[in-house]
């Protein structure tokens, strides 16, 4: 993937992260009660070991870091890897490929023919910005008919904050919605001047005022499993294990599967979903995405 600088949004980023931080834990304890939460710019330039003036900035967007500085605000930050590949991604650090022209999502073959295979398993096919490339007849069964939504609006996280039955479904809303938006931020980084991405992000800042809060955090998370609570209409309380598989070919796309612990009420209920189903042929019919 390629990736462009950012300055804006870099010193947007370390002033978010720097005010997570609490001064305490560095031994900056003044005994006063600071009317801004976090670090201070000169307490963060001291603990990355650059001028006060420098670092200022570089959160103003007037300069440009180097590698070396971002190493070192990295370690003063504390930031886990997810937060290292973003700030490096928007620094313009992490990938000096050309950028590549655009070409419309399709889902690959070889992910097509795991849906095939995966009769009473949900999964999903998601395209680079979570969109909704493909799915199986279970993944329709536990979620949506997901020919139902128009292609150009069939996007994962979209469909979290907007779609009543999708919204609903999800026991632990708040908590699987923040993470859709910090996956989100993570596939900005990659692709920041993707036109679609930026559409998306613009109507469901102004749709949703969570989405709009929960964006400018600029939390960002890469996980690739974890548990879902879902309370579906038909079947109950499920609590399902959720573990996602990256595409090797850079193409962005990832493959969501579903499983329950066998023998578990949950896998009770997906058996009972999958035999609902139709036939797989029809699980994969999608337009392109861009």
């Amino acid at each position: 993937m390629t990736t462009s600088a950012d300055p804006n949004e870099l010193g947007a980023f370390l002033k978010a992260r720097r005010a997570d931080l609490d001064p305490r834990q560095f031994g900056f304890d003044d005994g006063f009660r600071r009317k801004v939460a976090g670090l201070r710019r000169e307490e963060v330039a001291q603990l990355a070991a650059i001028s006060v003036d420098y670092y200022t900035r570089l959160e103003q967007g007037r300069v440009q870091a180097s590698a070396a500085v971002l190493a070192t605000l990295a370690r003063a930050l504390r930031l886990d890897g997810d937060q290292q590949s973003y700030l490096y991604a928007v620094a313009g650090k992490s990938d000096s490929r050309p950028r590549r022209r655009r070409r419309p999502q399709q889902p690959r073959p070889a992910m097509r023919r795991l849906l095939a295979q995966l009769t009473s398993t949900p999964a999903i096919v998601l395209g680079k910005r979570m969109d909704v490339l493909a799915w199986n007849p279970s993944a329709a069964a536990l979620y949506l008919d997901f020919d139902t939504v128009p292609a150009t609006e069939r996007n994962y996280v979209r469909l979290v904050f907007t779609h009543p039955v999708l919204r609903g479904l999800h026991a632990e809303w708040e908590h699987d919605a923040r993470d859709a938006v910090a996956a989100l931020r993570m596939a900005a980084a990659a692709d920041p001047d993707d036109p679609e991405l930026a559409r998306l992000v613009g109507e469901l800042s102004l749709q949703d005022e969570n989405f709009r809060t929960w964006w400018a955090e600029r939390r960002v998370n890469s996980a690739s499993y974890g548990t879902k609570q879902y309370r579906h209409a038909l079947v109950g309380d499920l609590t399902l294990d959720c573990d996602t598989w990256t595409a090797p070919d850079g193409s962005g796309q990832r493959l969501m599967v579903l499983t329950a612990e066998p023998g578990s009420p949950s896998d009770d209920a997906l058996r009972i979903l999958s035999s609902w189903t139709g036939p797989a042929a029809e699980s994969t019919k999608t337009g392109p995405r861009r």
